[in-house]
């Protein structure tokens, strides 16, 4: 897209662009809305201590307060007292000096974002597969290009529109579209075929889709042989995985699994992609990696119009993860435990790499610490609203609630801005120049159209000016002298490309001006006079071999299964007109009025069964928590599994209920699936 300002109004409009087309949702044609929005922060805000309060204060008070409580919790408690959670909608400069200002100034290893609750399973998936995490290690045209398309636990059509072009493409030329999810969603809805598992059930699919191409003699075995290892160990454990099996226990019908799997095996190109509804789970990393299997088996990665990838799902999502806002990472998808990724970054920081801590906790684990005794006693939130989007909501709230300060920087008052000791009011998407990455790994330009409104800064030059104040206090020989952290989005860009030079995500050769000659650049891209790399995986896997790695994985029930207390299946996902927590979006009029309200879906067999009524209200009740919403009868959904979207908070907060296990690779919690019974709200 393209702004424009006639008349001090900001106009959003098309830009004929390679992965949209010209294309927006509607989030994207009413964005301007939130830049003069009633409700915008313009000045900082403190807590009082006598009324409890958030009141309006200087810079210099807010920040002031701000050192003395960092410097207070950690000249009590130590240096990891003080944590960091930054967010998926960061621009690449801010997620960069996100990640060095915790490591730096603040010299804790307690960061992390809320992007390990989105594509932290389908991350570390693709990075023990692959060896390395790029969304889509492809071309996004490829989509319209395949005879066979595989979407998992994907709704495109209402999280991502401009992608559904693509879609159309590949349907108008010939290609069939297969949908895997629970419910008969608008994706699914367009499907030729559409398999409608139980929530969780999904590596059994996988499995049984290998089985069947094993049996019916469609794997490559020539590029097995030749770009992968470890085939045999998956082969005998997908030997048990029979069509009738899956079927028993995800419900999908034996004849769907094997159409299926002939749709991908016999396809001259085939691409299988999974998203939220496949990753948010106890068991996320090893249903992706079952999907990768089938990929790898059937000979799809490198190839024109095939492979395996992820959808993102925040603005930033893919750069967001690229530049050390992961608790174990460095920039350029640097591990932060390997001592040459130390010794360069620390370098480009001009400290000493002893100096850098060592790694953190991942985000749900970071949260759960929080006013613990032995967790953090101070908390900075970038980019993010944990108290809505967190599972067991109910639980993160109150460790917000525990700490000794709590600081936010956001430009509305989010639910967790409501809880802060210190509120700083930040600059807008069209107020601040910075790139982004999207799912294909694309380097893209963010231009600021005007600047921030007075008494608003850039996050950029909230994080210098925390850093310069911290230094003052620590006195001479202090690890953040003046200029260590620059305000310019260029320079810190800059240094971005240093830091990431020689890792797995390389922008050493992306400059702003080769970005805007080129409508982006991919990474890795090591020299500036040198190809950039739209395609991954042609020749070799960035793996020490060149070989992508198959891995045994084996189904497990949900961490929670339906008992008599607890008798349905619960799942979340979003809504067209809403985006993540709904901070935003809840506060553009028209996207009010598309979706005003939360709502509990559920099948009209099982309203008649508990006697309620299209739009009556209802309890969804966990072990953890309840929400409360009106109830939408539809046959798009099982009868044993309700739905209820996550963009509210208060009562009708999905995240009450959710479950807070987690993956044991990832962290990603378990969102997609928990146990709960579903109540009529007597009104009077």
């Amino acid at each position: 897209m393209t702004l424009r300002e006639e008349a001090g109004r900001v106009a959003v409009l098309p830009r004929q662009f390679p992965t949209n087309r010209g294309g927006l949702c509607q989030k994207g044609w009413t964005a301007a809305e939130l830049l003069d929005h009633p409700e915008r922060l313009t000045t900082p805000l403190l807590r009082d201590p006598h009324s409890g309060e958030l009141r309006p204060a200087s810079w210099d008070a807010a920040l002031d307060r701000i050192v003395a409580g960092l410097r207070a919790v950690q000249d009590g408690h130590g240096r990891d007292a003080v944590a960091v959670f930054g967010g998926g909608g960061l621009t690449n400069e801010k997620a960069y000096a996100l990640g060095k200002f915790a490591r730096v100034a603040l010299r804790t290893k307690h960061i992390d974002y809320n992007g390990r609750f989105c594509m932290s399973s389908a991350a570390a998936a693709g990075m023990r597969a692959f060896g390395v995490d790029r969304g889509l290690p492809f071309p996004l045209a490829d989509l319209g290009r395949a005879d066979t398309l595989l979407l998992v636990g994907a709704n495109p059509a209402e999280t991502m529109p401009p992608l559904v072009r693509w879609l159309t493409e590949q349907r108008e030329r010939g290609g069939r579209l297969i949908v895997v999810d629970p419910r008969a969603t608008a994706t699914a809805r367009q499907a030729d075929l559409h398999l409608q598992p139980l929530p969780g059930t999904d590596l059994a699919v996988a499995n049984a889709l290998l089985h069947i191409a094993l049996t019916e003699g469609w794997i490559d075995k020539d590029y097995v042989a030749d770009r992968t290892t470890g085939f045999e160990a998956v082969r005998r454990g997908v030997a048990g995985w029979w069509p009738a099996r899956a079927e028993a226990l995800s419900g999908v019908p034996v004849a769907d699994l094997e159409a299926t799997a002939r749709a991908l095996g016999t396809a001259e190109r085939a691409i299988i992609l999974t998203a939220r509804g496949a990753e948010q789970h106890a068991k996320g990393v090893d249903t992706v990696t079952g999907f990768v299997n089938l990929a790898l088996a059937l000979g799809l990665p490198g190839r024109p119009g095939s492979g395996y990838g992820c959808l993102t799902g925040q603005g930033n999502g893919q750069g967001g993860r690229e530049h050390g806002q992961k608790a174990d990472q460095l920039p350029g998808y640097r591990r932060i435990d390997d001592p040459a990724a130390r010794e360069h970054v620390a370098g480009v920081w001009g400290v000493a790499a002893d100096e850098l801590p060592g790694p953190g906790v991942p985000a749900y684990q970071l949260l759960d610490s929080l006013g613990t005794p032995a967790g953090p006693k101070a908390l900075l939130v970038f980019g993010s609203n944990p108290v809505v989007s967190a599972p067991r909501a109910g639980r993160a709230e109150g460790r917000l609630r525990d700490l000794d300060l709590l600081v936010v920087a956001d430009f509305l008052l989010s639910e967790t801005a409501a809880l802060a000791d210190v509120v700083l009011p930040t600059a807008q998407w069209a107020e601040e120049d910075g790139t982004m990455t999207n799912l294909e790994g694309r380097v893209l330009r963010r231009r600021a159209l005007r600047p921030p409104p007075p008494g608003v800064r850039t996050d950029l030059e909230i994080l210098a000016d925390l850093a310069e104040r911290l230094a003052a206090v620590d006195g001479p020989g202090a690890a953040a002298p003046a200029g260590r952290f620059p305000t310019d989005p260029r320079g810190v860009f800059t240094e971005l490309r240093r830091a990431s030079a020689g890792g797995t995500a390389d922008y050493a050769g992306v400059s702003w001006e080769r970005i805007d000659a080129h409508d982006g650049v991919f990474w890795p891209c090591p020299t500036e006079d040198g190809p950039d790399t739209p395609r991954l995986f042609t020749d070799r896997f960035a793996t020490p071999d060149g070989r992508a790695r198959f891995h045994p994985v084996e189904h497990r029930p949900a961490a929670e299964e339906v008992c008599a207390d607890y008798p349905l299946h619960f799942t979340t996902g979003r809504v067209l007109a809403q985006y993540q927590s709904g901070t935003q979006t809840r506060r553009v009029a028209a996207l009010r009025r598309a979706a005003p309200d939360a709502f509990v879906e559920l099948h009209p067999d099982l309203a008649d069964r508990l006697g309620i009524g299209d739009g009556e209200p209802v309890r969804v009740v966990s072990r953890r928590g309840e929400l409360r919403a009106p109830a939408r009868l539809s046959t798009s959904i099982r009868p044993d599994t309700v739905f209820a979207p996550f963009h509210w908070g208060g009562a009708a907060r999905a995240n009450s209920v959710t479950n807070d296990a987690v993956d044991p690779v990832s962290g990603m919690p378990e969102f997609k699936i928990c146990a709960v019974r579903l109540e009529r709200v007597d009104t009077p």
